[in-house]
């Protein structure tokens, strides 16, 4: 990129129309054009063809597009008023009335319509914009280059650079990360973070990148951004987490209005694949910690078998269909925040009831389920995600429970026996110290289950996520505003 190509071109003083071949409502003006030629001395600046509307020295080709984007012209034909180099007024399309009053030329285009909507410029067609902003932007970007041989895959390349998390990644180009850093107001050197576990500055860019990677879409980018925010907290502590022989990762739960404008899926088949941002925000978390952070398998990432849901794993909680305050705003946050909250999970498994028609039934018999969690010897310990589905929802609604009363109801039916589960009982060596003989001890510490509605309104059934290790030693659940 060359230093004249970000500088932007003066337009010539007068009257100017910008115009291309490949428009009707241009060839329309073009008899109008070649008038004003004559009378009222135009600069027509031609997109596509140097020799329309005219061969003629008041024609100028703009080959390369550089006036047209960088005067932010939108739509041909665009009739101008230019002083100074820069547009004073403007009008896109033909508009007999409008173009005689900024031309002071009467008698224009007497036999064409009175008025005709323009076609899209050249300088936005999304087959171009991409090439014309690395072209033509003043691009900050630090990130290193890689060039890529000519007889190289550029798919195999980046797996063989171990850039990848098995699956194949979309090279990220200088203008597809542009295109990327678009979705956020963020200055793109902005550091976001320090990433895990090699302790590495990790920019709004550095970030891009990686969503780009993993197949993100601008408007995801924020979403990302507050997930890498929140796993890289000495809270969440994602190096621990990492650390761990435990198949456990981040899952990422989104709240407030960006999860119906991004378009993520909150119902059937919600933690499952087929929605784009519901299975790139993940994936795009992920690959910052393991590119920037170096937190890759064998290397610090240690867990014993793994996980599918490690590749990435973000839904959003159906805040509609809930008759409870959501997850975000049990959490301190108001309805009309966009939230991201970040759980240390093993992958989901299910909660089968399809015959409980009361909430009590339910309630015991999910506080069974999730007894199981981790391993049914151990308590205190691990926290866990529960996703309730609308039709096991449904029996706390028609019972009048909101979140409040759920929880104490399952918490209450989750107090052990620990003689029932220290070491050695029924035979069985895991389990509790025997100093907890004798005593009721909770499944889960204080606050330690996190309730989330999603899910198909066919199917008895909920999910529950068992966590990695609480507190201090462990992970603690994080939730962080998106901002944009």
């Amino acid at each position: 990129m060359s230093a004249d190509a970000t500088t932007r071109p003066p337009l010539p003083d007068g009257l100017v129309a910008i115009v291309k071949e490949d428009c009707p409502t241009c060839v329309l003006v073009a008899p109008v054009l070649a008038d004003l030629a004559e009378r009222a001395d135009i600069t027509v600046i031609t997109q596509d063809n140097p020799d329309f509307p005219a061969a003629a020295d008041w024609v100028v080709f703009d080959q390369d597009l550089a006036l047209s984007w960088h005067h932010d012209i939108v739509t041909v034909p665009t009739l101008l008023r230019v002083a100074d180099g820069a547009a004073t007024t403007q009008i896109e399309g033909w508009s007999r009335e409008d173009w005689e009053s900024l031309t002071g030329v009467d008698g224009l285009g007497p036999d064409l319509p009175e008025w005709r909507p323009g076609c899209g410029s050249l300088s936005v067609d999304p087959s171009r914009t991409d090439e014309l902003a690395v072209r033509f932007s003043k691009s900050t970007m630090n990130s290193r280059r890689v060039e890529i041989a000519a007889l190289e895959d550029e798919w195999e390349a980046m797996y063989d650079r171990d850039w990848s998390d098995g699956l194949p990644v979309v090279p990220p180009t200088e203008a597809r990360v542009l295109r990327m850093l678009q979705g956020t107001s963020r200055d793109p050197q902005d550091v976001v973070a320090i990433v895990p576990p090699d302790l590495v500055e990790c920019t709004v860019e550095k970030i891009a990148v990686n969503a780009v990677m993993a197949g993100c879409l601008p408007e995801y980018l924020p979403v990302v951004i507050a997930a890498v925010e929140a796993a890289c907290t000495d809270e969440f502590n994602m190096h621990g987490l990492l650390a761990t022989t435990m198949p456990t990762g981040p899952v990422i739960i989104v709240n407030g209005p960006i999860r119906r404008e991004i378009g993520m899926n909150s119902g059937m088949n919600v933690l499952g694949q087929g929605n784009r941002a519901n299975s790139t925000i993940g994936r795009a978390l992920q690959l910052v910690i393991s590119n920037v952070g170096g937190g890759k398998p064998g290397g610090v990432d240690r867990s014993t078998h793994g996980s599918p849901h490690k590749i990435g794993l973000a839904f959003p909680e159906d805040e509609e269909g809930s008759p409870w305050t959501s997850l975000a705003e049990s959490r301190g946050f108001s309805v009309d925040q966009s939230t991201v909250t970040l759980f240390s999970g093993e992958s989901p498994r299910i909660i089968f009831d399809q015959i409980s028609r009361s909430a009590d039934s339910l309630v015991k018999h999910m506080a069974l389920a999730l007894r199981a969690n981790i391993s049914p010897r151990l308590a205190m310990g691990f926290e866990t995600m529960l996703v309730i589905g609308p039709e096991h929802m449904a029996r706390f609604k028609d019972a009048g429970w909101d979140r409040v009363r759920f929880l104490e109801e399952l918490e209450r039916h989750l107090m052990i026996e620990a003689d029932e589960i220290i070491h050695g009982a029924d035979g069985i060596g895991e389990g509790l110290p025997e100093a907890f003989a004798g005593i009721q001890v909770p499944k889960f510490p204080p606050g330690g289950i996190h309730v989330v509605h999603a899910g198909s309104n066919a199917g008895l059934f909920s999910m529950t996520f068992g966590g990695w290790v609480a507190g201090g030693t462990g992970s603690v659940t994080v939730t962080k505003e998106i901002t944009r």
